[in-house]
């Protein structure tokens, strides 16, 4: 039988590489090593879930055998099995619940992905003196798509400012570099809808912490407006335009899911089908006569899986920030430590899934990652700490 001290070192180690496969996922072939590592010392040491995530486990269990269904009841059931292959993904989540253990585990994780979002986002603000900047070449730091490295650099920043609204390391100038680079990374990009999500899930971390802070969030962001240049300021200006060729686009996406979604509503289209049945279902005057997806989480995940994934999804999100906003509340009462640790899920988690009305950020391998690990962190953080 494996002895005590052997088996804490080899849940050290799974720890440890569960934090890897979270930091590197700039490089998917490191990240997806790590996560084997992270998997071969769950398998080892076999550590207990002693109830701890039951709130998110059972609606994700629920999507995972609906996705799987929707594969079966497929017109293309061995394409649509290729595109469920993500389903693996989402072990991150379980795996973050009995590996991460207490305050200092979930802070350090945290702490990590801030250091590897602000080199990422210089990666990308370097780029502006190599050609790119322009709204046909944008930055993107060390990810294939802007996307991508908006949909990380969001997650990251509002971690980050939980932390500093809350007083956490805001002594600490290496903190204010990295805002102030991470949120450079982010108008560079020009990615609106993370403007959105960002702009709200800040004012919701500013109301629930710091309401002072807001006085002077709105007037930088007039600021910023300002001085920013003439790209920025287009961009700003487009989001309202629903003429614009992309928001009339988006539309056109949405109003052909939910005819897709209304056809097959149970099971939908299943994996993969969406990209290729798009042109049956597209308006007539859509700007594009195929999308490979529908540029919005509920819509896409409604045609492709069904109305029943669609509310597990909407399940374990709502109860992991519900929860992370119940256990912020009761630390904030208490004095307790880790406030800040529930209150960046919270804004977190409130910016993905903003972001993903906008953009299919689920579908998105490096994003799904930290918003799983963001689903488990009001439980880590609650975890008994260990050595």
């Amino acid at each position: 039988m494996r002895g005590n001290g052997e088996a804490a070192a080899v849940r050290r180690v799974g720890y440890t590489a569960y934090a890897l496969h979270l930091w590197t996922v700039f490089g998917l072939f490191l990240s997806n090593l790590a996560g084997v590592v992270t998997l071969a010392a769950w398998v080892t040491t076999r550590p207990r879930l002693d109830g701890r995530g039951r709130a998110v486990l059972w609606p994700i269990g629920l999507y995972s055998i609906c996705v799987l269904l929707s594969v079966v009841f497929s017109s293309d059931p061995q394409r649509s099995l290729i595109g469920a292959r993500g389903l693996i993904s989402l072990a991150t989540l379980p795996l973050g619940l009995v590996l991460v253990r207490g305050v200092k585990q979930a802070r350090a994780i945290v702490d990590g992905l801030i250091i590897m979002a602000t080199f990422s986002a210089l990666w990308g603000l370097s780029q502006l003196f190599f050609g790119y900047g322009g709204i046909d070449q944008r930055i993107r730091g060390p990810f294939s798509h802007w996307m991508t490295f908006s949909g990380v650099l969001l997650i990251a920043n509002l971690l980050l400012i939980a932390q500093l609204v809350s007083g956490n390391g805001i002594r600490k100038a290496w903190r204010w570099l990295a805002l102030l680079a991470i949120s450079l990374g982010l108008v560079g990009c020009l990615t609106r809808g993370a403007w959105i999500a960002g702009t709200l899930a800040v004012v919701v971390v500013l109301l629930l912490r710091a309401p002072r802070w807001l006085a002077v969030f709105a007037p930088l962001l007039a600021v910023v407006l300002l001085l920013a240049p003439t790209p920025v300021r287009v961009r700003v200006a487009s989001i309202v335009d629903l003429e614009h060729f992309s928001n009339y686009d988006r539309l056109c996406m949405i109003e052909a899911g939910w005819r897709m979604a209304r056809e097959r509503p149970v099971f939908g289209h299943g994996p993969e089908m969406v990209r290729e049945r798009y042109p049956i279902y597209r308006h007539p005057t859509a700007p594009r006569h195929w999308v490979p997806h529908l540029h919005n989480n509920l819509v896409q995940l409604a045609a492709e899986n069904g109305l029943v994934a669609t509310a597990a999804f909407v399940w374990f999100m709502t109860a992991a920030a519900w929860v992370a906003y119940r256990r912020y509340v009761r630390q904030r009462r208490s004095g307790g430590g880790g406030s800040d640790l529930y209150l960046g899920a919270l804004g977190a988690l409130i910016a993905f899934n903003v972001a993903g009305m906008f953009e299919f950020n689920w579908g998105d391998t490096e994003v799904q990652r930290l918003a799983l690990f963001l689903v488990a962190l009001p439980f880590c953080a609650d975890g008994e700490e260990t050595a």
